[in-house]
């Protein structure tokens, strides 16, 4: 959507224009599921986290300012993935970091003398990395989401979800290690077929 029409968007919105909210819904809500998905890993807990976000953003629309606050679009995203992670955090505190078995260096070493990181997207798809991701353990996750498509520092991780930048250092370990695997367990039957 064009600046113009984000900027007409939004002092609609301010004023309470009829239809505003169909047309914010309909503009937005499927990039902004992508995020929540992201997020919470499974479709029922993205809605709830969209629709959640979606209140959130309406009771604040009043202090988005498009020159301090970015992009509309952004500022939203913004707001949907802290409330997913206010979710998490609600639903997933006493699992939130769960330990997987040590995945072996020898995988990633694999994974690079056969270069099937090249063009990884092509191989597998980006529905199936997507899909990946999204089956990540929550505390994983959600590390591996701030650091990855948000990109904040651990520092930053570590304040945000209020745990030391080594547990955060470590979780983007871990996270980028299950998914190592489960990228060579496709790669490893997609050869052998």
């Amino acid at each position: 959507m064009s600046m113009g029409r984000d900027d007409k968007l939004v002092r609609d919105l301010k004023r309470g224009k009829k239809g505003v909210l169909e047309s914010l819904y309909n503009t937005y809500a499927p990039s902004l599921l992508s995020v929540c998905l992201r997020y919470c890993g499974n479709r029922q807990d993205a809605e709830d986290v969209l629709h959640d976000g979606f209140i959130k953003i309406l009771k604040h629309i009043d202090s988005f300012k498009s020159r301090s606050s970015g992009s509309f679009e952004g500022w939203m995203k913004r707001i949907m993935a802290n409330t997913a992670l206010n979710f998490l955090r609600d639903n997933y505190r006493e699992k939130r970091f769960m330990d997987i078995d040590p995945v072996q260096e020898k995988i990633h070493d694999e994974l690079e003398e056969e270069n099937v990181l090249e063009n990884l997207h092509d191989k597998i798809g980006k529905e199936r990395i997507m899909k990946m991701i999204c089956e990540l353990p929550p505390g994983y996750r959600a590390v591996f989401n701030l650091y990855v498509f948000e990109e904040y520092s651990h520092k930053e991780i570590a304040d945000k979800l209020q745990f030391s930048e080594n547990t955060s250092k470590s979780q983007l370990s871990k996270a980028r290690a299950l998914l190592r695997k489960k990228i060579y367990e496709v790669m490893k039957k997609q050869m052998a077929i």
